[in-house]
């Protein structure tokens, strides 16, 4: 394969180098930033770029903004991204238009060649490859899931509405319920936003105040 690399530490992009073109690949281009990774991928037009996620001159998401802009100029060049540490909103970002053909991997695994390998051919293929780590953070995100994301489509349409300051009796005609009804919809958000009885505070306002992330 043809193939891009952008790694500013000069040691892991001599490293790569030399995995890649010991294993039958041609390195088209080698750089050390975000502007001449685009640059090379326009120009050379790789079967694959392999990229990471922090280059200068901040040293923070440069390669991933890179990589996404390659891929808004050039729609599914493949890409896989190498980052030091798991960050699941770099990789949410670059599987955001669902066309494939992308990898998300920590630099640990470049060292298990095999592996390393194999993830590289399937990205160029048009697979999307996660890296382990990456798969158990974002399982995780799910498990965290906020009680908002609990409710129905019906109790959010009325909690709107309860956010807009409407009485019970505006609720009801609104939604076309009646008053047990609307009573019996607002328990079930109370329930589910983990809001018991309580003397102390107003329910009503904590379920708004909930709605709108404050």
């Amino acid at each position: 394969m043809r193939i891009v690399v952008a790694e500013d530490a000069v040691l892991l992009r001599e490293g790569l180098l030399r995995l890649l073109t010991d294993d039958g690949h041609q390195v088209v281009a080698a750089v050390g930033d975000g502007p001449s990774l685009v640059r090379a991928v326009l120009t050379h037009r790789p079967d694959i770029a392999v990229v990471d996620v922090r280059m200068p001159p901040t040293h923070t998401d440069e390669g991933l903004r890179a990589a996404i802009g390659v891929r808004a100029q050039l729609p599914g060049t493949p890409v896989l991204v190498l980052s030091q540490y798991v960050e699941v909103s770099y990789a949410a970002e670059l599987l955001a238009d669902g066309s494939g053909a992308v990898g998300y991997l920590l630099k640990d695994r470049v060292a298990r060649v095999e592996e390393f390998l194999d993830a590289l051919d399937r990205v160029a293929r048009g697979a999307t490859v996660l890296d382990p780590q990456v798969v158990a953070e974002l399982v995780a995100g799910q498990r965290r899931r906020t009680p908002l994301e609990a409710l129905t489509p019906r109790e959010r349409q009325l909690l709107a509405l309860m956010a807009e300051g409407h009485s019970n009796t505006a609720l009801a005609r609104h939604l076309a319920l009646s008053g047990s009804g609307v009573e019996k919809h607002i328990g079930n958000v109370f329930a589910k936003l983990g809001l018991p009885p309580d003397d102390t505070q107003h329910r009503r306002v904590l379920a708004v105040l909930a709605y709108l992330g404050l």
